[in-house]
């Protein structure tokens, strides 16, 4: 590793340790940012849209990072002093019978509302139409990404790890979002 890396990332620790809910936020923030940026760019738009950034960038930041904050301390305060596989399994199948859809919707949500402005019927008939597929996906892809994230990452990584999981997720969800009059942007 580099010694700006190094140094960087040290910097980094010292933030999440003197201000965890702050740095998982801004981090959910950056990376909501760069995935929304890569959608973007794969989706073929010639011009970064810029408010579309900021708008999942705030995303990230006010919902992202805080929410996973407090749902991994919940998580670990439910299943508190239990290890093993067994309660691996039940954090996994616990967070994807809750969260999971939760998230996935009100993205959905927030993206035609907010993002693209839509009007709530055209957003709700889109999310019933598109979610039960997002929603299978979901669960094809996040119970191994939980299983590693709790067998094996520390509480306090859990939300960066997730968090740039959902960086990579953030792109398909947020191509499968878009509204079909808005794609060819």
């Amino acid at each position: 590793m580099s010694d700006l890396a190094k140094v960087a990332w040290r910097k980094y620790l010292i933030q999440l340790q003197a201000h965890p809910l702050r740095t998982k936020a801004i981090t959910a923030g950056v990376l909501a940012g760069c995935s929304d940026a890569i959608a973007q760019k794969i989706s073929g738009v010639k011009r970064i849209q810029f408010r579309r950034l900021l708008l999942l960038m705030l995303y990230g930041l006010a919902y992202g990072g805080p929410f996973g904050h407090f749902f991994h301390k919940l998580m670990d305060a439910i299943f508190k002093g239990k290890k093993g596989n067994s309660t691996v399994a039940k954090k996994v199948l616990l967070e994807q019978l809750t969260s999971s859809p939760w998230n996935n919707f009100l993205f959905m949500s927030y993206y035609g509302l907010v993002v693209e402005g839509r009007p709530w019927k055209l957003v709700k008939q889109k999310v019933g139409k598109d979610f039960p597929t997002i929603q299978l996906t979901a669960w094809k892809f996040w119970p191994v990404v939980g299983w590693v994230n709790y067998q094996y990452v520390p509480l306090q990584f859990r939300v960066l790890f997730s968090s740039f999981v959902a960086s990579c997720w953030s792109i398909f969800l947020n191509l499968k979002a878009r509204s079909p009059a808005i794609k060819n942007a």
